[in-house]
C-alpha cells in the first residue's frame, strides 16, 4: 500500500494529525469509499498540504482556518467543485488504503466546519452550495466519511441533503444531474435504511436513462464528451444498486452498455473525441468501447460519424450535425461538419471555453462558431431541430442530406465524403431564391499561403489543404475571405485557451458547392456537365 511523506512541520501545524502508531491499524475498505468517483487532483498529500487543484486551474492555497466562501479565480466550475467536497473525500480514501488515521481526522475537521459555516437557507451561505450538482456530488465524500465518523452533525447534514434530493421540483430529469441526484439518494437510503428513498431514486433513475441515453445509445445532451461521463456515472450507479442489495432495471443496464458504441463511433481516429457542443478536444475517453461493426453510424439523436477504417490512426473522419433543437450542453451547429483526415485536423469547430457567462462563451455557441451555411438577410432562429432526409452509403463514399428552417426558409446541405482518395464536398442552397454563405474554420497549425479565383491553399509544412468553391452549375465561385481572430477567426481546442485561426468567408450566392482536398496544393479539380472530377475521382455535382 502506497505511504504519503508528510513533512514534520504539517503535522505540527496540523496538530500531530499522522500517528505512526496507529499506521499499521486494519481498517475496513468500504463500498461508499472505494470506486472510481475521485477526481484526478488534488491528491490526499497535496489537501493534507493545504493545496488545492481544482478543474486544471493552479493550485489555491486552502489554510488550516477555510474560507467557504473562496472563489480566487472566479469561475463557476471551480466554486462547484470546491463545495462538492470531493477532495475531503480523498483523505477518507487514503485513511481506508493506509491506515493511517491523520486522514480521517483531517478529514472530520473539514467536513464538520463546511457543516457549521454551510446551513442551508442560512444567511451568509452562498446560493451556488446548495444547487442540485453540488449537493448530489458532496453526497459521495460525506457518505464515505459516515462510514469510519458516527457523529450526529454529519447523519443530519446527510439527511439535508437527502430532503432536496429527494424534491421532485429540484430534479433534473433526463440529464446527468439527474443519475447523480439518484446515485446520491440511493447511498444515503442504502446508508440509513430509508427504502423509500432508495425507492424513489431506482425508479428516477431508470425513467432519467430512458429520456438521456436513446435506445440507439446516443447520449441526447448535445455533447458527446459527456457520454463518458454519463457511461462512468452509470456504472457506478449500478454499483451502488448492487451493494444496496437491490436489482438493476435493464433499462439501465441496456443502455449504458450501449453507450459503448456511441462513445467509440464519436471518438476519432486520434483517440479524441470529436469536440462537439460543450466537448474539449483534449477529451480521452480512456474505455473499453470495443469495435462497432459499422464505419458510419447515423444517430437519429442529430450525428453522423464516419471514417475510412478503424484502427488506423491516419483514416479520414467526418461528423454531421442535425437532430433536435438546442438543450442542455448543445450549440448551435446544425448542419455543421467537422473533418480530419491524413493523420490530423482539417475542418474544427470553435469549441469548448468554458461555462462562464461571458461574451465569448455564447459566441462559442453560435452558428458563427462552426461550419455551417447561413441565409443571407433572414435572421437566425435558436433551437429550431433540422433532420437528416437522404443518406447514401458505399464501402469509399457516403452522402447526406439534411435540412431545417433556422432562417425561416429551407436551408439544405448536402454532404459528400470520398475515402481512399480523400475528399469532402458540401453543397448549400436556400429556398424562395434566398441566397447563402458558408464559413469553414481550419484547424489552428493551418496557414493561408494563396487565396484567389475561388480557391484557398492552406499549409503547415509540407502538408497542404485545398478549398475550392463553385456554384451548383459549376461556375466558380470567386471572392472568398479568409479572418484569422478579428470576428470570426477564433477556436478553443481546450477549458478555458482562445486560439486565433483561419476561417474561410464565402461570398454570398444562390448555391455554394465546396470542395475540400486534403494533402494537396494543386489538385486537378474539374465541374461541368453536373459532375466534379477531383484528381480522377468523380462524383455529382448534386452529391448522389
Amino acid at each position: 500500500m502506497r505511504r504519503l511523506a508528510i513533512p514534520l512541520a504539517l503535522m505540527l501545524a496540523l496538530g500531530g494529525l499522522v500517528s505512526p502508531a496507529q499506521a499499521d491499524d486494519k481498517v475496513t475498505r468500504t463500498a461508499q469509499c472505494q470506486g472510481d468517483w475521485l477526481p484526478g487532483t488534488p491528491t490526499a498529500d497535496d489537501v493534507m498540504r493545504g493545496e488545492l487543484s481544482l478543474v486544471g486551474l493552479p493550485a489555491y492555497k486552502l489554510g488550516k482556518k477555510i474560507n467557504w466562501d473562496a472563489s480566487p479565480y472566479r469561475n463557476r466550475s471551480w466554486e462547484f467543485v470546491f463545495q462538492s467536497l470531493r477532495w475531503m473525500g480523498t483523505l477518507v480514501v487514503e485513511y481506508e488504503n493506509t491506515g493511517e488515521r491523520g486522514y480521517l481526522d483531517r478529514a472530520e475537521e473539514i467536513a464538520k466546519d463546511w457543516v457549521a459555516n454551510n446551513k442551508y437557507g442560512a444567511r451568509g451561505t452562498q446560493p451556488y452550495v446548495w444547487k442540485d450538482h453540488p449537493v448530489s456530488l458532496r453526497t459521495q465524500p460525506l457518505l464515505c466519511l459516515s462510514m469510519h465518523v458516527k457523529e450526529g452533525w454529519l447523519k443530519d447534514s446527510l439527511a439535508m441533503h437527502a430532503k432536496l434530493l429527494s424534491d421532485s421540483r429540484l430534479y433534473k430529469k433526463g440529464h446527468n444531474h439527474g443519475i447523480d441526484q439518484d446515485i446520491a439518494l440511493m447511498g444515503i437510503g442504502c446508508r440509513y435504511g430509508r427504502k423509500d428513498w432508495a425507492d424513489l431514486a431506482s425508479r428516477r433513475l431508470t425513467g432519467t436513462v430512458a429520456i438521456d441515453v436513446d435506445a440507439q445509445g446516443a447520449l441526447m445532451e448535445q455533447a458527446p464528451r459527456y457520454a463518458v461521463y454519463v457511461y462512468s456515472r452509470l456504472q457506478f450507479a449500478m454499483t451502488v444498486m448492487k451493494s444496496c442489495d437491490r436489482k438493476v432495471p435493464g433499462t439501465i443496464a441496456s443502455r449504458t452498455e450501449a453507450l459503448k458504441d456511441f462513445i467509440a463511433h464519436a471518438t476519432m481516429p486520434n483517440g479524441y473525441m470529436a469536440p462537439l457542443g460543450d466537448g474539449s478536444a483534449e477529451t480521452e475517453p480512456k474505455m473499453e468501447t470495443g469495435t462497432p461493426k459499422q464505419e458510419v453510424k447515423a444517430y437519429r439523436a442529430g450525428y453522423v460519424f464516419g471514417r475510412t477504417a478503424w484502427g488506423k490512426p491516419d483514416s479520414a473522419y467526418y461528423s454531421i450535425r442535425f437532430g433536435p433543437g438546442l438543450k442542455f450542453h448543445g450549440h448551435e451547429d446544425h448542419l455543421g461538419v467537422t473533418y480530419y483526415a491524413q493523420g490530423r485536423d482539417i475542418l474544427v469547430d470553435g469549441g469548448f471555453h468554458s461555462y462562464e457567462k461571458s461574451s465569448y462563451r455564447y459566441w462559442t455557441m453560435s452558428p458563427e462558431a462552426h461550419n455551417v451555411p447561413t441565409v443571407v438577410g433572414a435572421r437566425f432562429r435558436p433551437r429550431t431541430s433540422s433532420k437528416l432526409t437522404e443518406s447514401k452509403y458505399g464501402s469509399d463514399r457516403q452522402s447526406f442530406r439534411l435540412t431545417d428552417q433556422a432562417y425561416g426558409v429551407s436551408r439544405t446541405r448536402s454532404v459528400l465524403v470520398n475515402h481512399g482518395e480523400d475528399v469532402m464536398a458540401v453543397l448549400d442552397t436556400a429556398s424562395g431564391g434566398k441566397k447563402v454563405r458558408n464559413v469553414w474554420r481550419f484547424d489552428p497549425s493551418l496557414k493561408v499561403v494563396s487565396n484567389g479565383g475561388g480557391k484557398v491553399v492552406l499549409e503547415d509544412g509540407k502538408f497542404k489543404v485545398t478549398l475550392l468553391q463553385f456554384s451548383a452549375s459549376c461556375d466558380r465561385v470567386g471572392g472568398q475571405k479568409v479572418e484569422r481572430g478579428g470576428r470570426l477567426g477564433w477556436v478553443s481546442p481546450t477549458y478555458l485557451s482562445k486560439k486565433p485561426t483561419n476561417v474561410v468567408v464565402s461570398p454570398a450566392a444562390e448555391s455554394l458547392l465546396t470542395v475540400i482536398v486534403p494533402g494537396a496544393e494543386s489538385p486537378k479539380v474539374s465541374c461541368s456537365g453536373g459532375k466534379v472530377t477531383v484528381d480522377g475521382v468523380s462524383f455529382p455535382a448534386d452529391l448522389f
